[in-house]
C-alpha cells in the first residue's frame, strides 16, 4: 500500500484516532479494548442551520467503546508557538454536542423538538445518518442514554515549544497531543 501522508487538524485527528487512542482511554479511564470500539470520523449531521433548522454541523469524530461515547473536536496550533491559556469552542459547536446528547438519551427519538432545534423529519438524509450512527453506539456502548457516559472532548494538538491551554469550554475534557512535523503518516 502507498504512504499517504495528511497536513492539517483533520490529518491529526485521524492520526490520533488511528494512533493514539490509549491517551484518550487513560484520560477516562476506560479500560476498553480498541476491538470493542466504533469510530465515526467526520460524521455529518448537516450544515449548522439555527434554531429553526434540525442540522446541527458534523464532529471531527465520535468514538463509542463499552463504557463511554466521546463526542470529539479537534484544535491544533497550526505549528504557531502558542501559550494561550483558555480556548473556547464556538456556540455552534458546544451546541452540536448538546442536541447530539438529547439525541442518544432519548432511545424512542420521539420528540419534536431539542430544546430549541428542529428534530430530524422523517426519512430525510439527516434522519437516516441519525438512525445509522445512533444504532451503532448503542450496539457498541450499552451505556450510551446515561448523560454520564457521553464525554465532551477538546483534543488539543500542539508542538512542542507549545502548552495547551489550562481552560477549555464548559463540560469539555482537553485531551493535550504533541506532534511534530508538518505531515502526518496516515
Amino acid at each position: 500500500m502507498s504512504t499517504i501522508f495528511g497536513y492539517g487538524e483533520d490529518a491529526l485527528t485521524l492520526w490520533f484516532l488511528k494512533n493514539q487512542l490509549a491517551e484518550l482511554f487513560n484520560k477516562f479511564n476506560d479500560n476498553t479494548m480498541l476491538s470493542d470500539c466504533i469510530i465515526f470520523y467526520r460524521p455529518s449531521f448537516g450544515r449548522s442551520g439555527g434554531a429553526e433548522s434540525a442540522e446541527f454541523g458534523e464532529f471531527d469524530a465520535i468514538l463509542a467503546s463499552k463504557e463511554n461515547v466521546y463526542l470529539i473536536e479537534s484544535k491544533w496550533d497550526n505549528h504557531r508557538q502558542s501559550n494561550r491559556s483558555e480556548l473556547l469552542l464556538r456556540p455552534e459547536q458546544t451546541e452540536r454536542h448538546r442536541v447530539f446528547k438529547c439525541y442518544l438519551s432519548n432511545q424512542n427519538n420521539e420528540k419534536e423538538f431539542i430544546e430549541g432545534k428542529k428534530i430530524a423529519p422523517a426519512n430525510s438524509l439527516l434522519s437516516m445518518n441519525l438512525q445509522f450512527v445512533l444504532s451503532q453506539i448503542r450496539q457498541y456502548c450499552p451505556n450510551s442514554a446515561k448523560p454520564d457516559n457521553v464525554k465532551n472532548v477538546l483534543l488539543y494538538f500542539h508542538g512542542p515549544k507549545s502548552r495547551p491551554p489550562r481552560t477549555v469550554s464548559d463540560g469539555f475534557t482537553i485531551v493535550p497531543i504533541e506532534y511534530e512535523g508538518n505531515y502526518v503518516n496516515l
